[in-house]
Formats: structure tokens, C-alpha cells, sequence
């Protein structure tokens, strides 16, 4: 392995052809001074040389379909000199550490060595059979390269990180190679190696604050048990002070001891930064979040960035994402925010999955169909005892479903003797004000039996953390939701929909067009301006994450527990599907 300046200097020193990037690097013409054709290679020599070097080997496919494409030329020579492109490539290399990469994994060949070799080759067959070796292991290292970046360097769908199902990042690398060396045009920033994301570039801002501020000492940390007011009087302002308005220690050191309004206004804007109830009160959950090192903020921002490598290359211009550690749903139409409302997400034991598909329905006073689980831990024995217990609970059994479903007497069951292998029927809940999924429910067809939905425990929103639910995601304003993905039939305004729900007739409605939904797990975003905003890892995914990316365990500050409000006894049934 080389250095990196040595490496690109070198590369800067060999000399490149006057293209500009995009122009096709094909065989042309030699230049004054030199003579022969452009070597050509061969699918044995590709596979011989990159076969050779273990960080190269996975990338071979990727190397096979450039190569074949371009009928074996080379790709990073021109008139036996080397292209713009491969300076760019090796600069690009040497800044991957502001994407949160390490350039030394990109430094597999002794390119520098070989760029010196190629500067005295003796004669015209040394000098084409370097020019050949330094064009593969260009393209290996760009294909090792690109594969990180846009790709991701962990495999968001290997056993390590079976809970991230969103579609992936489809990028075809040796069609990017193509795009980059000026052999094809593509829509998507191969030229200039541009993020796909706009948001993956906001962390990449927050990622170089937050180590330009590591770089000048970091943070100082809280006294452990401080609880601060504003008003009040604390040597720990100075420190405060520090932290939050960046305050040199010295200048922090004379201010005033005393909480002042500023320094309040920068408590709360915190707060509001961490997912935390804006109060200005410096304890609790706000103290440990002020005293999570800077280091761990940097791995925080590096695994999100990872994450957004695995996103698909772009989101349709119309989609709703809900961001499960923040608790939020976003609707975004023609690229612009246009509807978000607080959520709330599965339990630890009861997680909401990490997927994407595509919503078909909204339902208006849907039933709740109770999972066998609740009939056989809860129900059966009462049932057994008092068929008529299902009344109290507004529930019925029905065999079939839809439209097509027969009201069956319960007292014609043997609940004692009721298996799953021989239960046929459904028991649901009927529609109204204590039905489970409230009001209305929202489907995408999908095999983690994950939907949004309606709650008739509305105060839980109010929560700071949200982790109550069995898997599913329950909205705030599911009437605002269904009006908006309704919009575009005018006999389904906000009226008809509250009339429709007044019924208590379940009533199934097709959207016009198909609504992408994104179910992802980010823990820290930033703004345009590099603001960084961060989240608790509530299912754990950021320490499994951690472990590969990071080669270490990500530390966190301490999980704000979610816990429930005590609910009435009647409604104790509404809590426990495997998905609500």
C-alpha cells in the first residue's frame, strides 16, 4: 500500500490528455511523439489481474461488463496518456474521508510505481503492457470505490442487517464508468461523483463541523445530577456555555454564572434538535444527551450516511416516509414537504420493520381483526364461560371476509376445545370510537402485515418517545391523511370522509395512483446548512451497524424508555395484536 500524495502525485506527474471529462477516451490518433495503436485487452487478462488482488475480486463482474462494453479498449488512456478522468478519480479518493470513507482501502496497487514505470518504459511493448495494468487496476479501484459510495459499504440485506428490507440502490457500476469516461449519458451525478441525496449531503456537512469541532477539543461534559432552570445560578453555565453557544473555555470561564435567557433559547432550540420537550430545564434525558461525547455524534452521522448509500438512487416525486426513531410521518409531493405528523412505531420486542412498498387503500371504520394469539391467551375460556362475552367488547365472529363475510353465533363454538389448526372463523371488533385502528387504516400490501392506522388512545401522542405499538404505525390525524391521499376525487372531501366514519360500515377506497411508502430507521439528519438533529437508536440497529462499519460498538446515550399511560380496563384488548 502507498501513500496517497505520493500515489496522486504521481498520477498528476504522468501527464494527461487535454479532455474534458465526458469525452470519450477511446483510441484516436497518436499524439506527437508517440507511436503504435492503443494496446487492447482481453475477458482472460481482466480476470487474471483483478482475480489477483482479493479487494478487487468482487468487483470482477463489474469490470467484465465495462470491458465487453467497450469491446476490450482501454478505458483510462488516450493517445497513450491518461484521461482527465483519472486524476479526478485519484482526487476524489483522497477526500473519501469527508464521505466518512477510509482512503487507504481504495490504495490496493502501487499505482505510483507504475505511473514511474510508465514515464521510462524502453519500449512500445513494456510500455502498452503498463498501460494495460494501470488501466485495470483503475478501473478496480474505481469499481471498489463506487461501490461504497453508492452502494454502501455494508450489505444492508445480509444477516447482520436483516431488518433494513427497502428496496435497494440498483446503481449499475460498470453503466456509472461508462457515464463517467464519457461513453454514455446518464440523468444521475457519475461525472463529478455527486451524492444521489440531498440529505445524504446535509450529513456529509454536519460530518465536517462536527470534526472541525472535535478537532479543537470537543465538548465539556455536565456535572452528573445537574438540574438547571433558568434564572438560576451554576458554575456549570460556564461549561454550558461552551456547549451550546461555542464559547471559548476562557471568555465561557468570566461570563456571568446565571442561566440567562440566551442561554435558555439555546437549551431549547437543543431540545427541540434531540426529539425532547422543549422546557429549557437542563437534567434528565437533556443532560445525558449534552453529555453524549463528540465522537460518538461523528459514528452517529457516519451510519446515517451508510444508510442513505442504501436508499434507492431516487425517490419518486411523490412518497410517504416515516422516519421511525423520530416518530414522524412526512408526505412529500413534487419534491416538497407537504403533510407530516407525529407517529407512533413498534415496541423493542415488537419492532416496526424497515421496508418499502406501495400504498393501494385507504379504509374508513375498518374492523379490527383480532390475531389468534388474544383469542387463545384471552378470549376462549371467557367464551367458553359466556358466549355472549364478545358483545361487551363490540366484537363478532364472522366466517369468511369482505363483503362476503357470515356473522356467526358464538355460542355455536366449542371455545373450550379451539385450536389454531381448527379455528376457521375470524373474531373482529366492529367499527366505532373503541375500535383498535380507530378511524381509518392505510394499506400497502405487504408481507410484514404492517399498515398505518388510527388509534383511539390519541393522548399517547403527546409522548416524547413513542415506541408503544406492536409493529404497525399508528397516525395522529388519520383524517387529515385520508383527505389528502383522497384529493384527487372530489366526492371524498374532509366531510364525507367524517360522515363516512359516523356509519360505522367499513368502507374500502382505491387510490387513483399507487403511493410509494418508505418505512426507514435514520438516527441523525441535518438541515441544509449542516445543523445536525439526532435521535435515540431505540431498536439497537445503529450498534449492530456499528460493529461493521466502524469495527467497534456504537455507544449511546442512554434510551429514553417509552412508557404507556394506564388505560381504562375496557380498552385492555387494544394493545395487544402482533401488529397494530
Amino acid at each position: 500500500m502507498v501513500l496517497l500524495g505520493s500515489w496522486l502525485g504521481a498520477a498528476l506527474l504522468s501527464g494527461c490528455g487535454s479532455d474534458k471529462p465526458g469525452q470519450t477516451a477511446g483510441t484516436t490518433a497518436p499524439a506527437a511523439g508517440v507511436s503504435g495503436p492503443q494496446p487492447l485487452l482481453d475477458s482472460a487478462y481482466v480476470a487474471r489481474s483483478l482475480g489477483a488482488v482479493p479487494q478487487f475480486r468482487a468487483e470482477l463482474p463489474w469490470a467484465k461488463k465495462f470491458y465487453r462494453e467497450r469491446q476490450y479498449r482501454l478505458g483510462w488512456f488516450k493517445d497513450h496518456q491518461l484521461v482527465p478522468q483519472a486524476t479526478q478519480l485519484l482526487q476524489t479518493i483522497a477526500k473519501a474521508g469527508a464521505e466518512g470513507l477510509d482512503p487507504r482501502k481504495y490504495q490496493v496497487k502501487d499505482l505510483a510505481k507504475l505511473f514511474s514505470a510508465l514515464k521510462v518504459a524502453p519500449d512500445e511493448a513494456h510500455r502498452d503492457a503498463l498501460e494495460q495494468e494501470i488501466d485495470v487496476a483503475l478501473s478496480g479501484t474505481y469499481f471498489v470505490w463506487a461501490s461504497d459510495f453508492y452502494r454502501g459499504v455494508a450489505n444492508p440485506h445480509d444477516a447482520k442487517n436483516t431488518a433494513w428490507q427497502v428496496k435497494p440502490n440498483k446503481i449499475k457500476l460498470h453503466k456509472a464508468l461508462l457515464t463517467y469516461l464519457g461513453d454514455r449519458k446518464s440523468k444521475y451525478g457519475y461525472y463529478q461523483f455527486a451524492p444521489l441525496h440531498p440529505e445524504y449531503n446535509n450529513l456529509k456537512k454536519a460530518l465536517a463541523a462536527y470534526r472541525t469541532r472535535e478537532a479543537a477539543g470537543g465538548w465539556p461534559a455536565l456535572p452528573a445530577g445537574l438540574a438547571l432552570r433558568p434564572g438560576q445560578s451554576s458554575p456549570a453555565v460556564s461549561a454550558l456555555r461552551q456547549r451550546l453557544l461555542g464559547a471559548p473555555a476562557d471568555t465561557a470561564a468570566h461570563a456571568s454564572p446565571v442561566y440567562d435567557k440566551a442561554l435558555m433559547n439555546a437549551v431549547k432550540a437543543f431540545q427541540n434538535d434531540a426529539g425532547l420537550r422543549p422546557d429549557g430545564v437542563v437534567s434528565g434525558a437533556t443532560l445525558r444527551e449534552l453529555n453524549v461525547p463528540i465522537g460518538q455524534r461523528i459514528d452517529q452521522v457516519l451510519l446515517n450516511m451508510e444508510r442513505w448509500r442504501w436508499l434507492p438512487k431516487k425517490f419518486e416525486p411523490d412518497y410517504l416516509l416515516v422516519n421511525i426513531p423520530e416518530y414522524r410521518l412526512r408526505v412529500v409531493e413534487n419534491g416538497q414537504e407537504a403533510l407530516t405528523m407525529r407517529v407512533i412505531v413498534g415496541k423493542t420486542l415488537t419492532a416496526t420493520p424497515i421496508f418499502s412498498d406501495k400504498m393501494e387503500y385507504v379504509v374508513l371504520a375498518p374492523y379490527w381483526n383480532v390475531p389468534f394469539s388474544i383469542i387463545d391467551k384471552e378470549l376462549k375460556n371467557k367464551l367458553a364461560a359466556n358466549p355472549g362475552y364478545l358483545d361487551r367488547l363490540n366484537m363478532e365472529v364472522v366466517k369468511g371476509y369482505g363483503r362476503k363475510a357470515i356473522v356467526i353465533d358464538p355460542a355455536t363454538i366449542d371455545w373450550a376445545n379451539v385450536t389454531q389448526d381448527n379455528f376457521k372463523y375470524t373474531v373482529r371488533r366492529r367499527p366505532g370510537p373503541q375500535n383498535d385502528l380507530g378511524n381509518a387504516k392505510f394499506i400497502f400490501p405487504n408481507s410484514n402485515d404492517v399498515y398505518l392506522h388510527d388509534t383511539p388512545h390519541g393522548e399517547l401522542f403527546s409522548q416524547v418517545s413513542r415506541n408503544f405499538s406492536h409493529g404497525c404505525v399508528r397516525v395522529e390525524e388519520p383524517i387529515k391523511l385520508a383527505a389528502y391521499l383522497l384529493r384527487d376525487k372530489p366526492e371524498w372531501d374532509e366531510q364525507t370522509i367524517l360522515d363516512t366514519v359516523a356509519t360505522h360500515r367499513e368502507k374500502y377506497i382505491t387510490l387513483t395512483k399507487k403511493l410509494p411508502v418508505y418505512l426507514v430507521y435514520l438516527t441523525a439528519w441535518a438541515d441544509a446548512d449542516g445543523h445536525a438533529h439526532f435521535r435515540d437508536d431505540i431498536y439497537g440497529h445503529d450498534k449492530a451497524l456499528a460493529r461493521e462499519l466502524l469495527d467497534k460498538p456504537a455507544e449511546a446515550a442512554p434510551a429514553r424508555v417509552a412508557t404507556r399511560p394506564q388505560l381504562a380496563k375496557t380498552a385492555a384488548l387494544a394493545v395487544s395484536p402482533k401488529r397494530d
